[in-house]
């Protein structure tokens, strides 16, 4: 052993000697650019028998100082220990959800489309990434008409982007932003947003698409709608429910997972009625974590899809956001 090692290292110094400088291996050339774009934003699970694919729209900085409810450094020191950055705010994303029951191919929320900046917009993108069209859906299920979850509903052409679709909200979440009436009496600056929920419904209603329903219905086969009111007057979440899993899009129950888990007492300015909202939020967190339902929120970070551990005991008060773990398509999950 030690004859043949001393063999191969006499070797190799004599190749060493006989190659000239000059035959050297040439330097590698430089790498090519750097690839400055993401990759595309869609996420897949299996629940049961369905097939639940989160969509990520996009994402939009939101100013702090819209958090109320604890004293503002203890707002600002919960985003710090969360490594968040909040300048220029805090990076919030927004996220639909593709539910595919193996009859229905259903969206619950459409994203912003353009109306709120060039980072949104992202939702229908996705859907094709994910393997599928926008005309293949035929329900979308709207947890409220804010434009960052109803404007996607249409194209940049202003024509309906999901033409095969009905299109469903809860009624009291319609009869607030689509009666113009109401729009007249709000404050100036609010009033765009009624008029993109008008907008984004409306070629959906001439067509005959669009129809509202009462909290507890099953508008599609395994989901169930949920009142969640309080963000808004209709705010509604969706129990999708498949062979003995279910999991609770809840759409904006949670805008700041650094905060609002840990201090649920915390309300964003876009609560319409913060009591109510807040009374949402509680008894939503202590539901997911008693019955560890999965969870999917709009403004939670991409996938948006986790479960709700409570921290002192259910109903303790205080919750944390456990996201989901990538892996492949299991449906004993």
């Amino acid at each position: 052993m030690h004859r043949l090692s001393t063999l191969a290292r006499s070797a190799l110094l004599a190749l060493a000697v006989a190659v000239p400088a000059a035959a050297a291996l040439p330097a590698l050339a430089a790498p090519p650019a750097q690839q400055r774009t993401q990759v595309p934003g869609f996420y897949r699970m299996a629940l049961g028998a369905f097939e639940v694919t989160a969509l990520y729209d996009g994402s939009i900085d939101l100013d702090p100082k819209i958090l109320t409810g604890i004293a503002a450094p203890d707002i600002q020191s919960l985003i710090a220990r969360m490594f968040q950055e909040s300048t220029p705010g805090v990076q919030t994303a927004v996220n639909a959800f593709l539910v595919h029951t193996g009859a229905n191919l259903v969206l619950v929320d459409a994203g912003a489309a353009g109306a709120f900046g060039p980072t949104l917009g992202g939702v229908a993108a996705n859907i094709r990434a994910a393997g599928y069209d926008p005309a293949q859906v035929d329900t979308v299920l709207l947890t409220h008409l804010h434009g960052d979850h109803a404007a996607g509903l249409l194209g940049a052409d202003g024509k309906p982007l999901f033409p095969n679709a009905t299109v469903l909200a809860a009624k009291e979440e319609a009869a607030f932003w689509l009666d113009e009436a109401v729009a007249a009496k709000a404050p100036q600056e609010v009033q765009v947003f009624f008029k993109i929920a008008r907008d984004a419904v409306a070629p959906y209603q001439a067509a005959g698409r669009f129809r509202t329903f009462t909290a507890g219905e099953e508008p599609v086969p395994g989901i169930k709608t949920v009142a969640a009111f309080g963000h808004t007057p209709g705010h509604t979440g969706y129990l999708i429910s498949s062979g003995g899993k279910s999991l609770l899009a809840w759409g904006d129950v949670v805008h700041n997972h650094a905060v609002q888990f840990s201090r649920p007492e915390v309300v964003i300015e876009f609560d319409i009625d913060k009591a109510q909202a807040l009374a949402t939020r509680r008894k939503i967190l202590e539901d997911a974590a008693r019955d560890r339902l999965w969870v999917a929120g709009a403004h939670l970070p991409f996938p948006g899809i986790g479960h709700v551990r409570a921290e002192n005991g259910v109903g303790g008060g205080a919750y944390a956001w456990v996201p989901v773990e990538f892996g492949p398509l299991r449906g004993d999950r």
